[in-house]
């Protein structure tokens, strides 16, 4: 019972914060056929100034403190991102019309992690006066790089083995064919195998090689924008002083510009509606249960070093909130280019349509409640 009311106090308050308002705002004008326009290269800078933020925060934080504390963390941050692109194929992937690999590139995108979620989760946090540790936004990348890769990887093979088991389908059927004919003198049909040019014998060597390589993803997602601006902030924390400019500028102008950005999301939620329209409505499905299955599982490791490690609750909701949330930046460019043959309305629309609201307007108070009536913590 107090766990409910924690939860729908919270609920509440979430609905009545700038975060979620916003959100909503952002939805309702477009749902009403709004012509507001921000631009992409406005929305570049809030974003990048959003995560230099929580990236200063977080090396500064690092700095100061114990490192063998982030080590379990850190080690179910890649856990929980692994595990998230494999409940996927295993889940998604086996509903009714729904392409093996659009559900594995679905995986890895809600397996990555959303800045914006998490931003919005620390505004929350700090309002009702929840301790945690600094350093727990540095769970970003543990999280995310490890999901990318694992969705791209296992994609790539699923590919290969379909290629490979088409090939030798096409391959059975020629040695079929080829063994109903009459084999004139000095006509040797295993001659088929050889390649008649140089063009030839390197195409078929390309083709061998056809192993995926795990250095170039995970190097094309430390050079996304989101990644890179978080890793800047955490480096620059870690290394300089940057204490006088994050006090008078990061810091004042952090919740102005992610309600702008929230707005911007909104908007875009909305339009994306449509593109899952396209695709299985299971997908609908998965964007509302998967975020909250993610979470809970994250939020069940987290504890484990709650009582561990000493990890504190409301770094405990962090990590659960992050699981929850799904790439809306740095992932989708990166899945593009590592599984092209994916379609982009399927993952894209599942998680800034239904994906992101959920894990910003649900999520965040679940876990909040769910750490508050275990541990008392909060109150403002």
């Amino acid at each position: 019972m107090d766990f409910l009311s924690l939860f729908l106090m919270d609920f509440v308050k979430q609905l009545q914060s700038p975060t979620l308002g916003f959100l909503i705002g952002g939805m309702v004008i477009a749902a009403l056929g709004s012509q507001l326009v921000i631009p992409e290269a406005i929305t570049q800078i809030i974003v990048f100034m959003l995560l230099m933020k929580i990236g200063l925060t977080g090396g500064q934080a690092i700095r100061n403190s114990n490192l063998t504390e982030m080590v379990l963390p850190a080690a179910f941050a890649v856990a929980v991102g692994i595990l998230v692109v494999f409940i996927a194929r295993y889940t998604l992937a086996k509903l009714p019309k729904v392409n093996t690999v659009d559900a594995i590139a679905t995986g890895g995108l809600f397996g990555a992690v959303s800045g914006s979620t998490m931003a919005a989760a620390l505004t929350l946090l700090e309002e009702q006066n929840i301790q945690y540790e600094a350093w727990a936004a540095a769970l970003y990348p543990f999280m995310d790089i490890p999901a990318l890769v694992t969705a791209i990887v296992v994609a790539n093979i699923y590919l290969n083995h379909k290629k490979k088991r088409r090939a030798a389908d096409e391959s059975l059927s020629k040695q079929e064919y080829l063994s109903k004919q009459t084999v004139a003198a000095g006509d040797y049909p295993d001659q088929q195998d050889y390649p008649s040019s140089r063009q030839e014998y390197l195409s078929k060597q390309q083709s061998a090689d056809n192993r995926v390589k795990i250095w170039p993803i995970v190097q094309e997602s430390l050079q996304g924008p989101a990644l890179s601006a978080m890793l800047l902030g955490i480096a620059l924390g870690l290394f300089t002083q940057p204490e006088s400019v994050y006090k008078s500028f990061y810091d004042p102008l952090f919740r102005g510009l992610l309600s702008i950005l929230m707005l911007v999301m909104g908007m875009e939620a909305w339009s994306r509606l449509g593109e899952l329209r396209k695709v299985a409505q299971w997908y609908v499905v998965y964007s509302v249960v998967g975020p909250l299955v993610h979470g809970f599982i994250a939020f069940g490791l987290g504890m484990i070093a709650h009582y561990t490690t000493g990890f504190s609750l409301g770094g405990v909701v962090i990590l659960a909130v992050i699981a929850s949330s799904s790439s809306d930046i740095s992932g989708p460019p990166t899945l593009r280019a590592g599984i092209p043959s994916a379609n982009p309305s399927a993952y894209i629309g599942a998680s800034t349509a239904i994906g992101t609201p959920i894990a910003i307007g649900l999520a965040i108070p679940l876990f909040l409640g769910l750490a508050q009536a275990i541990g008392g913590i909060g109150g403002s």
